[in-house]
């Protein structure tokens, strides 16, 4: 799909600031989607919206299609007089932090209080519009708002622990479990009423201002999810609900044990036997919330790295191939022109690329990777890009590009302090950098003054914020996804700066 050039801003919803302890829907997200229009800006990037599960990983969730309830806001919910001002006295958080553990638990007591409320005195039509939230989405929120209600009983368990009659889904446990965890299963799905309705304000604020937003799709899902324990037929399992394969990426030139990802594989066969009827559900809710949306590790589908259930690393693993050109056309078949954007990072073959340009899908490239010895870091150099792309200075795996430019390699098995050297080095003199001072800022407009259809800027690039502010470091299990920008960093001079070079780069 061809996409009009512009530009925009990278910024997952839990990074917004608030009172809470965690970025959520209410009156910063507005703030944040103003400051856009200020600065021109036509795109918001987030991650994946879905709630989230092991490590607080937004590409790690207990289900592909509900939203995440801990980004609901307060203040909505007070306005709609679900919630007193009582109810929402908090303790102190971080302000440039979330502290999950904290947040959900403080969360999680006040939105039982609003479910409370709401299924005593809600109006005549707030309740007709629940009802009628459940029946469309019918799909999925039964099994995902009993398979909640069963880990609020035992969170520390996955479902394929859980006792036989229930972990097989027989008809008689589906019954008396959901007879049992009534309250909490209707308390989940007001929690996904609430969500959806929450965001679709959110979405049509940002729509009168010219704002699109582009979400996020992980190609696998968490196998602690209401998607395998609902769909095991789906996924490689044993008896038990165990995986049999796990995903990851081979050993390469960053890593000599590859990644070890650990999510269940798809049985794609199975998939195709009913047209990818899954996977078109799925795509079709994202497109539901999302202008755009980015699929994550595009290449997984054309092959893909298959690793035995077990193992430590991901160094015995195996090539497999992918639905590819298939998978592709169900989707397009089913619901027209992709507005896609294919993560093509890391290791691209050509057939790969001539899967992602046969279905028209840009690509994208991270400035960040142009400088070093990685091999394929010439196509990430501005001069040999194309116009189907989306630029970046970075993503939300990479260090700030402060960070990054301020880091020695210490710690990093990949690049020497030589190698640090010579990057900085070829740097300085591809990006004609005259003030180390000013490197976030030299590398945004290069980004912007590129041919690349879209350019998108994580907004710690733009606040010039340094190794603190990253979002995620791969390989790494805890201590992510944590960081929020403080209430009063984006001032007039910040937009009026990002409104300048827009305007001039003719984004």
């Amino acid at each position: 799909m061809k996409f009009p050039r512009s530009s925009g801003l990278l910024l997952h919803i839990t990074s917004l600031p608030g009172r809470f302890g965690i970025g959520d829907l209410g009156p910063c997200a507005y703030e944040f989607a103003d400051f856009l229009a200020s600065a021109r800006q036509k795109l918001w990037q987030v991650l994946p919206l879905n709630p989230t599960g092991y490590a607080d990983s937004p590409y790690q969730c207990f289900s592909a299609f509900a939203g995440n309830h801990l980004l609901l806001s307060f203040e909505s919910l007070r306005e709609a007089g679900i919630l007193e001002a009582s109810d929402v006295v908090s303790p102190p958080f971080p302000e440039d932090s979330v502290d999950y553990g904290h947040v959900i638990e403080f969360k999680l007591k006040v939105l039982r209080r609003a479910a409370q409320v709401f299924f005593a005195d809600a109006a005549r039509a707030d309740r007709t519009a629940f009802e009628l939230f459940c029946e469309n989405s019918a799909s999925w929120i039964d099994d995902y708002a009993l398979f909640m209600a069963c880990k609020d009983v035992r969170p520390e368990n996955t479902w394929a622990t859980w006792d036989a009659p229930i972990r097989r889904r027989e008809a008689r446990a589906i019954r008396e479990w959901s007879a049992k965890l009534a309250p909490g299963i209707q308390a989940h799905k007001y929690w996904q009423f609430e969500f959806f309705r929450q965001w679709e304000r959110l979405k049509a604020y940002c729509q009168q201002r010219d704002i699109r937003i582009m979400g996020d799709i992980p190609i696998y899902v968490a196998h602690d999810s209401s998607d395998v324990w609902a769909h095991p037929n789906l996924f490689q399992l044993d008896d038990h609900g165990f995986p049999t394969v796990v995903s990851g990426v081979p050993p390469d030139y960053f890593s000599a044990t590859g990644q070890l990802w650990g999510n269940p594989i798809y049985r794609w066969d199975a998939l195709a036997a009913n047209g990818y009827r899954w996977w078109i559900e799925r795509l079709r809710a994202s497109l539901n919330l999302f202008e755009m949306v980015r699929l994550d590790h595009f290449r997984g589908f054309e092959a893909y790295w298959e690793i035995p259930a077990g193992d430590t690393t991901a160094a015995n693993g195996r090539w497999m191939r992918g639905p590819g050109e298939e998978f592709l056309s169900a989707l397009q078949n089913a619901l027209g022109e992709l507005p896609i954007v294919a993560e093509n990072l890391g290791v691209i073959t050509p057939p790969v690329e001539n899967l992602r340009r046969q279905f028209g899908l840009p690509g994208m490239s991270l400035l960040q990777f142009a400088f070093g010895n990685d091999p394929q870091g010439p196509s990430f150099r501005p001069h040999n890009y194309s116009r189907d792309l989306v630029a970046y200075t970075g993503g939300h795996d990479n260090d700030t590009t402060v960070g990054w430019w301020s880091s020695s390699g210490a710690g990093d098995s990949t690049r020497t302090a030589e190698d640090v050297r010579k990057e900085r080095e070829f740097a300085r003199a591809y990006l004609d950098l005259r003030d180390d001072r000013d490197i976030h800022w030299v590398m945004i407009r290069t980004v912007l003054s590129s041919i690349a259809d879209i350019a998108i800027l994580p907004l710690q690039d733009v606040l010039g914020l340094g190794s603190e502010a990253r979002m995620n470091l791969p390989g790494t299990i805890s201590g992510n996804w944590k960081w929020r920008y403080r209430r009063g960093v984006l001032s007039d001079a910040l937009a009026s700066r990002l409104r300048s070079l827009t305007a001039i780069y003719d984004r």
